[in-house]
C-alpha cells in the first residue's frame, strides 16, 4: 500500500520509522511527504525514514496530484477552533479517491458527519484511531468488540498535559513548571494553552460524541473550563483531605439530547478517574448492554500515536471495511 504524509513532525517521523521497521511483515511503501515549512519529497519507489526534503509543493492539492498514493495520512497540528486546514486536506484526498488516516482530532471534532458522508460518496475509507488516546484502541474497540451496544455516554481523563501540571501543583511547583515538565515529555500541543484552557480535551470530547453519539457538535459547544486558575495552595489543601483534581471529560445521552462538558473536578483519591498518574489517560464507555468498559493509555508518547496510525493502515490494507478493495491496496 502506497502511503503519503501531510505533516512530518515527531509523529510523522516515528511513523516513517515504524513503516520501515515493519516492511517485511506489511507491504507499505512511503511514497510522499509534504510540509509547508520544511519541503516536499516524492518517490514512487519508496522514501527512506529520514528523507531529504526538497522545495515545498505550492499547495496540498499540487502534492496530492503528483504523489502516487493509495492513502493519505494527515498529521498537521491541531487547530481546535476550526479544524482547518486539516479538514480541507482530507476533503482534497477524498476527491482524488484516496483513503485517509489522521491523528488530528480537529476534523473529527468539527466535521465528522460531513467527512463520513464524503468518504462514502467517494467510496474510500476514513480512519482516526490516534485522535483521542494515541494508539490505544478506542474507536476500534467499539466498532469491532461491542456489536449491538448503544453508547449512553462516556467519561475520561484525556489530556496528559493537565494531569502532569496538576501533579506539579500538588508538589508545590507552579503551573508553568508543570507545563515545562509536560513539554519535556513531548506531550503538549504545539500551543500549550490549548491544553490548559481545555480546548484539547474539548476537541477529544466532541470527537468521541460525534462518532459514538451522532452529536454533530464542535468543541465550542462543549461546556469547558480549564485549569488555568488553580494554584498550588488549592491543590495541596485538597490533597491533604484525600482529594485530587483531574480535568475530566463527560458525555451523557438524555431525553433532551447529548450533554458534554470538560471540567477540573475534585475527586476522592479512590475514584477510578483519579487513578491515572503522570501522562496516563483513562476512558470509560457507558453502554446499555455491556455496562461500563474502559481502557488505559499508560504514559503514551509519539511512538504510540504513530502505532495508532499504523494500526489504521493495517486495517485498510487487510480490507477492514474497505468493501472488497483491500486486496488492491496490497502492492
Amino acid at each position: 500500500m502506497r502511503v503519503a504524509l501531510i505533516g512530518f513532525g515527531n509523529v510523522g517521523r516515528a511513523l516513517a520509522r515504524l513503516l520501515k521497521q515493519q516492511g517485511e511483515a506489511f507491504r507499505f511503501r512511503l511514497v510522499g511527504i509534504h510540509t509547508a515549512r520544511h519541503g516536499t519529497a516524492i518517490d514512487p519507489e519508496g522514501l527512506p525514514p529520514d528523507p531529504v526534503l526538497g522545495p515545498a509543493a505550492s499547495s496540498v492539492e499540487e502534492f496530492l496530484e503528483a504523489v502516487p498514493a493509495d492513502v493519505m495520512v494527515e498529521l498537521t497540528p491541531l487547530n481546535p477552533l476550526s479544524g482547518e486546514p486539516a479538514i480541507s486536506h482530507i476533503r482534497a484526498a477524498f476527491r482524488r479517491r484516496m483513503h485517509v488516516v489522521t491523528a488530528n482530532k480537529g476534523p473529527i471534532a468539527h466535521a465528522y458527519a460531513a467527512l463520513r458522508r464524503q468518504a462514502r460518496e467517494c467510496e474510500v475509507q476514513f480512519r482516526f484511531e490516534s485522535t483521542v488516546m494515541d494508539g490505544t484502541p478506542v474507536f476500534s474497540l467499539v466498532r469491532r468488540c461491542l456489536p449491538g451496544v448503544k453508547i449512553l455516554g462516556f467519561s475520561g481523563v484525556l489530556n496528559s498535559t493537565t494531569s502532569v501540571a496538576l501533579e506539579a501543583l500538588e508538589q508545590g511547583h507552579s503551573l508553568e513548571e508543570g507545563v515545562d515538565q509536560a513539554r519535556r515529555l513531548g506531550i503538549t500541543e504545539a500551543d500549550a494553552s490549548y491544553d490548559l484552557e481545555g480546548w484539547d480535551a474539548a476537541a477529544k470530547t466532541a470527537a468521541l460524541a460525534n462518532v459514538w453519539l451522532d452529536a454533530e457538535v464542535t468543541p465550542q459547544q462543549v461546556d469547558t473550563r480549564g485549569i488555568g486558575r488553580l494554584t498550588a495552595e488549592r491543590v495541596q489543601a485538597l490533597a491533604s483531605r484525600g482529594k485530587t483534581i483531574k480535568l475530566v471529560s463527560r458525555a451523557r445521552r438524555g431525553p433532551e439530547g447529548v450533554r458534554l462538558r470538560v471540567r477540573a473536578e475534585v475527586l476522592p483519591q479512590g475514584d477510578l478517574l483519579a487513578a491515572p498518574r503522570g501522562a496516563t489517560n483513562l476512558l470509560l464507555v457507558h453502554t446499555d448492554l455491556m455496562g461500563t468498559v474502559g481502557v488505559f493509555s499508560v504514559a503514551p508518547g509519539v511512538e504510540q500515536t504513530a502505532y495508532g496510525v499504523f494500526s489504521d493502515l493495517v486495517e485498510l490494507a487487510r480490507g477492514g471495511g474497505c468493501e472488497g478493495r483491500g486486496e488492491a491496496l496490497l502492492h
